[in-house]
């Protein structure tokens, strides 16, 4: 335990205060399970180490992090682990890809229910079934879900501009107000284009040069390593997935014909449907759907997207289709707080109340004439007018 104290410690003070993700405010830090998900690369790690190191930099000794793909757990149980840990006074245990460790969710169970006075705080992908595993957490955690880094972050990050966040609502009723007042501390056009392109991973900031391809190399990550230790997957299954994945890329967004991709990839609908259900939960896919409640084996989206405009431009041989970026940047920022379903008239259905169409500046209301509720999100425009609202303003969400 020695080494991995030391390790944490080493990580702690390489930890930047400066920046902080929305969710860090978000999170009721008082509970006694906290598991946040989210996509690999959006920031989870960096969450949690500032975090401890905001509020126990004066008290280290009675908290720990340690990331359960450490050689340690090759030769250690979890469970050893914890005991040692609160036997010499520790109080908060944040264990970082739990999903990494064999079996966590029996043992993360039996660490709750021993160990009363512990708090644990984890992370894992996307991916996770929180509910699927072996121990009932169902009824002890709180679930937090991370995006990737919204168009209002990315400016805060990168440049450090500073704005507040907007409800959907709030942005509705006021958009013209809302569209003068950013439009008057900064010209958001000029930096849309970057955050399209590289804005929406933390990582960006690092190596810009080599974004795309550390993009690609999360990619392969992500299907060679976790959801095969999720899903309990094989090479074939592997193999399909990627082939799949770099197929979609080229043709998003589209309506599937499940039976030629099926076929093309050799196997059966409902395997192709599950390996959708996967690319969708490990964040690299968004699927639009009819209904609300999801995907299941028996039917298929409306629609399929690459998560978000940074994945089309790493991984699309060609440069995106401009009505791609657009709707792909729409449904991505606003699935973090609502729901995004398909509609016959127009592009989106959020919350199953408004409609919005997404186009360019000379977008007109030809196709949401008398739909109520009907939205014009346009690109290339700074301020709102009437029912058009600027496509970037929906970057302000959260």
């Amino acid at each position: 335990m020695e080494k991995i104290i030391q390790l944490f410690r080493s990580q702690l003070k390489r930890i930047d205060l400066q920046f902080k993700r929305y969710l860090l405010g978000q999170i009721n830090w008082q509970q006694r399970l906290i598991v946040i998900t989210g996509a690999r690369g959006v920031g989870k790690t960096t969450l949690l180490l500032q975090y401890i190191k905001q509020n126990f930099s004066q008290n280290l000794d009675t908290v720990l992090y340690v990331s359960m793909d450490n050689l340690y757990f090759g030769k250690n149980t979890l469970s050893d682990f914890t005991d040692e840990f609160v036997k010499f006074g520790g109080k908060i245990l944040f264990l970082d890809e739990i999903h990494k460790y064999p079996n966590w969710s029996q043992e993360i169970k039996n660490i709750y229910d021993n160990y009363p006075e512990l708090q644990l705080v984890l992370t894992g992908s996307a991916a996770i079934n929180i509910y699927k595993g072996k121990g009932d957490l169902s009824r002890r955690m709180v679930l937090y879900k991370m995006n990737g880094l919204s168009f209002r972050e990315f400016l805060n990050f990168k440049y450090g501009f500073t704005f507040s966040a907007f409800t959907l609502s709030e942005l509705l009723q006021n958009a013209t107000k809302i569209s003068e007042e950013l439009n008057a501390e900064i010209k958001p056009l000029k930096y849309f284009e970057q955050y399209l392109k590289k804005g929406y991973y933390p990582f960006f900031v690092e190596d810009t040069e080599n974004y795309y391809q550390r993009i690609e190399q999360t990619v392969n990550q992500v299907i060679e390593g976790d959801l095969p230790s999720i899903e309990h997957i094989n090479y074939t299954a592997v193999y399909n997935l990627r082939k799949l994945l770099s197929v979609i890329s080229e043709l998003v967004p589209f309506k599937p014909n499940v039976s030629q991709l099926s076929k093309q990839l050799g196997i059966d609908r409902e395997t192709f449907i599950k390996y959708l259900q996967w690319l969708h939960k490990a964040e690299l896919l968004l699927l639009l759907q009819t209904n609300k409640f999801g995907l299941n084996k028996l039917n298929k989206p409306e629609k399929i997207f690459l998560n978000n405009t940074n994945l089309l431009y790493a991984l699309c041989e060609n440069n995106p289709n401009t009505g791609t970026l657009r709707e792909t940047f729409f449904y991505n920022q606003l699935k973090e707080k609502h729901s995004v379903q398909y509609t016959e008239q127009g592009d989106f259905l959020i919350d199953s109340f408004y409609t919005f169409e997404i186009g360019g500046k000379n977008k007109t209301n030809k196709q949401i004439t008398d739909i109520p509720n009907a939205f014009i999100a346009a690109d290339n425009i700074e301020y709102a007018y009437k029912n058009t609202i600027p496509l970037w303003i929906f970057g302000f969400l959260y």
